[in-house]
């Protein structure tokens, strides 16, 4: 049992918790029993595996299974599994797996994607991508101003959904969407002084929809790129949805329209 926070391999582990960490050693770092058993179901390449007693009493198969494929696993103090994961009140478990980019080769028959610029807080994108895998969409493009997208708090955020939805990290938001919209892709921006509301909108023909960053929203210059520009309504007083949200309203809406239509 590993009960030294000084031990190489736990400090190792700790570094991954900053961005720097997780490009030198190009690792993902999972947290928490569900992100570890989805990691494991879609096969992710598992490095190392830390968990308490308690935790392996509790998941006995989980930990046989993961333990089988992972390069490394390590039995650790309650003391030590804290020292390595950025959670409160971690439930015992903590690996790490390859970060392997997706490519857009993947993508076939595009039908519904999501452009987000500048988004900078974690919850928001782990959220997104949760609705994402939910509603089947084909693929994210993420600005790469935007907050990592192997931030270990948007991997929790997303409840596993992380591993599958397609996310790709571009400086040129500007070239995928002319690229989508040279293919006849529908490109949907929402305003909130926008004169059609989304309900007025189809989504029955492939449509990439723009969102921006969560306190200044979108960027003139994709704006300009939009086919539609459609608003969320709002009661009176309120003047905007949290972009998880207005994602979800969107997403749902493109869903609902594609089942009954």
């Amino acid at each position: 049992m590993i009960t030294s926070i000084r031990n190489p391999l736990i400090k190792q582990i700790r570094k991954l918790h900053r961005t720097k960490g997780r490009r030198e050693q190009n690792l993902l770092l999972l947290e928490g029993t569900h992100l570890v058993e989805t990691a494991y179901q879609e096969g992710c390449s598992l490095m190392t595996l830390c968990y308490t007693e308690q935790w392996r009493d509790r998941y006995p198969q989980l930990w046989e299974n993961v333990s089988k494929r992972v390069k490394r696993s390590e039995l650790v103090s309650i003391e030590v599994l804290s020292n390595i994961t950025t959670t409160v009140n971690p439930d015992g478990v903590v690996a790490t797996a390859l970060f392997q980019p997706r490519t857009e080769e993947e993508i076939t028959d595009f039908q519904l994607g999501l452009v987000i610029e500048r988004l900078q807080d974690p919850g928001n994108l782990g959220t997104i991508i949760r609705t994402a895998a939910a509603t089947e969409i084909d693929a994210i493009w993420l600005s790469d101003d935007s907050v990592d997208i192997d931030n270990p708090k948007v991997l929790r955020a997303s409840a596993g959904s992380w591993f599958q939805v397609p996310i790709f990290v571009t400086s040129d938001l500007t070239t995928v969407i002319k690229k989508s919209k040279n293919k006849g892709i529908n490109i949907i921006a929402t305003l909130p002084d926008a004169t059609q509301s989304y309900w007025q909108l189809s989504f029955t023909k492939p449509t990439l929809i723009l969102l921006g960053n969560e306190g200044s929203g979108l960027s003139n210059s994709l704006i300009s790129l939009a086919d539609n520009l459609v608003s969320i309504p709002l009661g009176p007083g309120v003047e905007s949805l949290n972009v998880a949200i207005a994602t979800a309203l969107l997403l749902y809406e493109a869903k609902r329209q594609k089942i009954f239509n």
